[in-house]
């Protein structure tokens, strides 16, 4: 009978690596991909689920409508930041299966809601908060599989491991289109849906809109009992919350906190808006054939960005990806937005979420290089046994801050909607949080060139 809980973990060993490392590490990674999948599609169900609601009945302004696309982002980056750190202290496969599980709770609740428009604007409220479970699963998530791999394929797997989670959001964008649109568990569960009027095209059709919530119900459950039975939990990686809490006074923890708000909070909060964006300021457009194409090529960047990094370096494309960012706003977005050219507006954006994604690679890809370099650099000349014990210090206090900056980044899936929404609201355009992010992507840009990125940088990566 296989052990769940691994006495022995040397990834860093080759020999190790080589003979039964790379085969369990590989087995872990990709029962995680999929549990973190189904964590983003719980994550951001209210971000195709908003934009649909007026065809079920729901009657809401577009600002109620952008919270409930931001709400997850709040309570999933909160719940993120305490996610951070219960690996090390209830196992990663223990704690894999039980976040996991707590994804009914919403996708269930949302599934006998949306049955009924006159469900009141304050459940729906709940519902969005109770979504922020999946948002939560991303910091554990990253920090768990960072255990299993060595320095030089950290990029690869956290990499794979958020790249391929993070299409959950394309996934969910894209299907729950589909699924809406027919009685797929009977009127039993479904409901007698709500029969919706097309005044431009004067089509009647029906709308299940529950379906969106009770789709993602037997996949949650298969992954949960497959992570529990599947997945292990490292002895050596055990650590108190008071072990890992060190990292609140690591200096680089907090400045790639900040780059990761650049990159992953950009990628999210997107994800989050895009919809609501395409629909405010394109009303003439059918939002459900274009919402997810962003999202999609943001997280298939993501992997890419890693192996990159692995191989020219993190900070190195950091640096560019924020400068490109840069230049997409100014010269494509904007000028689409004022001369209302809806496919450059797409194009530009795609190409918005394709530069977070290689951002959301490559600055993963920074934390465990800049932790090991530091602890390594305090344990020289001490010994190989005090260089052994500085790599699983280093180890411990990466992951933590793999979590630690996903939970920080995740604000921007709050602050980006509720940045459009707001701009909108003042000014009848969304530019004034254009200009805003552009601003922030600067401040990114510096961080990295000094701190990472130019020569005689203070720990070049």
């Amino acid at each position: 009978m296989m052990s769940h809980v691994l006495s022995r973990w040397e990834p860093e060993n080759i020999e190790f690596w080589k003979k039964e490392g790379v085969s369990i590490a590989n087995r872990n990674l990709w029962i995680s991909i999929p549990c973190l999948m189904l964590a983003f599609a719980v994550w951001m169900l209210w971000s195709v689920v908003a934009a649909n609601l007026d065809k079920a009945g729901f009657q809401f302004t577009k600002d109620q409508l952008f919270f409930l696309t931001a709400l997850p982002a709040l309570s999933g980056a909160t719940l993120r930041i305490f996610y951070s750190f219960l690996i090390p202290v209830f196992g990663g496969r223990k704690w894999t299966a039980i976040s996991t599980a707590t994804l009914l709770i919403p996708a269930i609740g949302m599934g006998f809601a949306l049955r009924d428009p006159s469900t009141s604007y304050s459940t729906l409220l709940i519902l969005a908060l109770l979504c922020g479970f999946g948002g939560g699963n991303f910091s554990s998530s990253m920090a768990n599989i960072s255990f299993f791999f060595p320095k030089s394929k950290k990029g690869y797997a956290t990499g794979m491991n958020a790249g391929i989670g993070n299409l959950g959001v394309s996934v969910v964008q894209f299907l729950t289109p589909f699924v809406i649109s027919s009685a797929m568990f009977g009127v039993a569960l479904s409901g007698d849906g709500y029969l919706f009027h097309n005044a431009k095209t004067g089509v009647d059709k029906v709308f299940w809109l529950s379906n969106a919530g009770f789709i993602w119900v037997p996949f949650i459950a298969a992954a949960t009992l497959v992570a529990w039975f599947g997945m292990n939990d490292i002895a050596s990686a055990k650590a108190s919350f008071a072990d890992q809490a060190v990292i609140f006074k690591r200096k680089h923890n907090w400045l790639m906190c900040w780059l990761y708000i650049g990159t992953f909070g950009s990628f999210i909060g997107f994800s989050a808006g895009f919809a609501m964006l395409i629909k405010a300021q394109f009303p003439e457009v059918d939002v459900t054939r274009f919402a997810f194409l962003g999202p999609l090529a943001g997280a298939l960047a993501r992997p890419i960005g890693g192996m990159i990094s692995d191989k020219l370096g993190g900070a190195r494309l950091t640096l560019w990806v924020f400068a490109a960012m840069i230049a997409t706003i100014a010269v494509g977005i904007l000028p689409a937005l004022h001369e209302h050219q809806f496919m450059t507006f797409l194009a530009s954006f795609i190409v918005m979420f394709v530069l977070t994604g290689l951002g959301n690679g490559s600055t993963f890809c920074m934390i465990p290089l800049i932790f090991q370099t530091e602890r390594e650099r305090a344990a020289a000349g001490k010994g190989d046994l005090a260089l052994k014990q500085a790599r699983v210090d280093a180890a411990k206090e990466s992951a933590a801050v793999l979590g630690f900056s996903g939970a920080i980044g995740a604000y921007g899936g709050f602050f980006i909607p509720q940045s459009f929404g707001t701009s909108i609201k003042m000014t009848g355009a969304p530019d004034m949080a254009l200009y805003i992010f552009i601003a922030f992507y600067i401040s990114c840009m510096m961080i990295t060139w000094w701190y990472y990125a130019r020569k005689g940088a203070e720990i070049p990566c």
